[in-house]
């Protein structure tokens, strides 16, 4: 559904460009502003042309699949609820996961790892001297 939408609103979009660009220009919209007046009700030009009743219906069209386009990319679920919810779920379950864990270290040909050796581990650590404060200036 977001698809068809999505076409139909680029549709829509490139056929309302094209009809404002195809109307001729109007003048006198600016010089009734600053003083001319026109004593026509509809103004100088007359009513709507066809292509201004074009435009209308291609602006009504394109508000309405921008609407309906926001409505649902928000009712859909976001991205970081995807990751969360992937997330809360576990990707093997425990028996799996020890089985696929090595026993014995092994080298990255495939051969065993010698045996590490015992940490070293002191007995009395040592104590840390505490600095004297250094007094300021």
């Amino acid at each position: 559904m977001t698809v068809f939408l999505t076409i139909i609103h680029i549709i829509v979009a490139i056929f309302m460009i094209l009809t404002v660009l195809l109307q001729a220009g109007k003048g006198s919209g600016m010089g009734a502003a600053f003083g001319g007046s026109s004593q026509t009700v509809f103004g100088a030009s007359g009513g709507m042309s066809f292509l201004g009743k074009i435009t209308a219906g291609a602006a009504i069209i394109f508000m309405l699949t921008s609407m309906s386009l926001a409505y649902l990319s928000s009712s859909t679920a976001s991205l970081v609820d995807e990751v969360t919810a992937q997330q809360a779920e576990p990707a093997e379950p425990a028996e799996e996961a020890a089985a696929a864990v090595p026993t014995e270290p092994t080298m990255h040909d495939g051969e065993k790892a010698a045996p590490a050796d015992e940490a070293v581990v002191a007995e009395d650590p040592v104590p840390v001297e505490e600095a004297e404060p250094v007094e300021g200036k």
